[in-house]
């Protein structure tokens, strides 16, 4: 897949604590990204956040290191990313969505083997 110049970013602000179905909500985000053909998902797990409820979550000594914030960021064609994001509407997302237009300078796979 070649993905360069003009690009939609979609990032999804989540708690490492969601769920669906018993996995980790970020993992079917990812999966889902993947078997929809999107050209990469990475998920980020913050150190101490907040959201709309307005409680710190933190890693910090004395504080449980648990529902700290998530961050999944994927990037492709804009249309690719609209067409996607009807695949998290039935996914119980409890954050923030957003999507920001990007420049991709360079995107280039590793060599597998036998290639």
């Amino acid at each position: 897949m070649r993905l360069d110049g003009r690009a939609l970013r979609l990032t999804i602000f989540i708690d490492d604590t969601d769920t669906w179905h018993h996995k980790p909500l970020f993992t079917e985000i990812v999966h889902r990204a993947h078997a929809f053909g999107l050209a990469g998902a990475t998920v980020f797990r913050g150190l101490e956040g907040y959201g709309a409820t307005s409680i710190v979550h933190t890693t910090r000594l004395l504080s449980m290191a648990d529902d700290l914030p998530v961050t999944i960021i994927i990037i492709d064609e804009e249309d690719r990313i609209r067409a996607f994001m009807s695949q998290l509407e039935e996914l119980p997302i409890s954050g923030l969505i957003t999507t920001q237009e990007v420049e991709v300078v360079h995107y280039k796979g590793r060599e597998t083997a036998g290639t």
